[in-house]
């Protein structure tokens, strides 16, 4: 027995679906054949909520799990200003007819607060090209320091900012501190007071940085070679490991090999491009790799060309 749907007294007419009532009909003698039929048609998405337009959604965005769960129910009104059941000529265009809220919407303060700092952080993310995981790793660590009420006082702006940072570092990627202040509107120093706030308050970790941390992403946006690379690399982890630039911050000791192995070689870097980069002020470079320069024998790589020999390099 065929499971084709048809009309029993006409079986060879084509049959009328109506999406509204979800019915199916004859289109020969009006009976409906079939009723509570699934729309299977495309969902539609809204990727604007611009006035006047016509919003399409019909259902509402993902849940954050970090913030309180939102059961409230709006119904907005129909195209034209006007209620499955009336005229509401006298109502704005983008007026809602009703809205549930027999239980609070994530409008309190706290959930507000939260909400603000996670758009700030997604936001920062982008603009640095941060993976999500780091941006959901900050999520969830704002949210401790927010509810630990331990650092009252200090804005958000700086705490998502020291957040980020921290998440950063943890996901084995960190960024400098410069980075993080180029794209948020809190200075270095009250990023770096609530950074060590966080970590005193709450316990958290951090893996320390090194020289390899960044000598990878400083090196790509140089646009250096790989033997470059590779030799910046071998300079900046036997000054470390021969305790050359004792003191030395990670970065500006990478910021240094670099500068000494590309000025080894045929595509040269200066000391102003690399501090760009890096975050660092020249003066810093200069500082490390005078000190770097006097083992400079020991700290090249043995199968590194040099085009530039090592007596000949600046002196600064």
């Amino acid at each position: 027995m065929s499971n084709k749907i048809c009309c029993k007294f006409h079986p060879e007419a084509a049959l009328i679906e109506d999406y509204r009532a979800g019915d199916q009909i004859c289109s020969a003698c009006g009976l409906v054949v079939g009723d509570r039929v699934i729309d299977v048609g495309s969902e539609w998405r809204t990727f604007s909520s611009e006035s006047g337009g016509e919003d399409k959604s019909r259902v509402g965005g993902t849940e954050n799990s970090l913030l309180g769960s939102d059961l409230s129910t709006m119904i907005g009104p129909s195209p034209g200003g006007r209620g499955a059941g009336g005229s509401y000529s006298n109502m704005s265009s983008d007026a809602a007819i009703y809205t549930n809220r027999s239980r609070p919407q994530t409008s309190s303060t706290n959930d507000r607060a939260l909400m603000d700092a996670f758009r700030t952080m997604s936001n920062m993310s982008d603009r640095i090209n941060l993976p999500r995981t780091i941006t959901d790793r900050a999520n969830v660590l704002f949210k401790m320091v927010y509810e630990g009420r331990n650092l009252k006082g200090r804005s958000n702006s700086a705490i998502a900012a020291a957040c980020l940072y921290i998440a950063c570092r943890q996901d084995g990627v960190p960024r400098t501190f410069k980075e993080i202040v180029a794209v948020s509107a809190v200075s270095k120093k009250e990023i770096g007071r609530v950074f060590k706030l966080i970590l005193k308050a709450h316990d958290t970790n951090v893996e320390l940085i090194t020289t390899g941390d960044f000598m990878s992403r400083f090196c790509g946006t140089l646009s250096l070679a790989r033997p470059i690379q590779k030799a910046a690399t071998c300079i900046a982890q036997r000054a470390v490991d021969l305790d050359i630039v004792p003191g030395r911050s990670p970065i500006s000791v990478t910021a240094a090999a670099i500068y000494m192995a590309s000025q080894a070689s045929r595509d040269k870097r200066t000391q102003k491009e690399i501090a760009d980069i890096a975050g660092v002020a020249d003066v810093t470079i200069r500082q490390s790799y005078k000190l770097m320069l006097a083992k400079a024998k020991e700290l090249f790589p043995a199968d590194f060309d040099f085009v530039t020999p090592i007596e000949n390099l600046p002196q600064c």
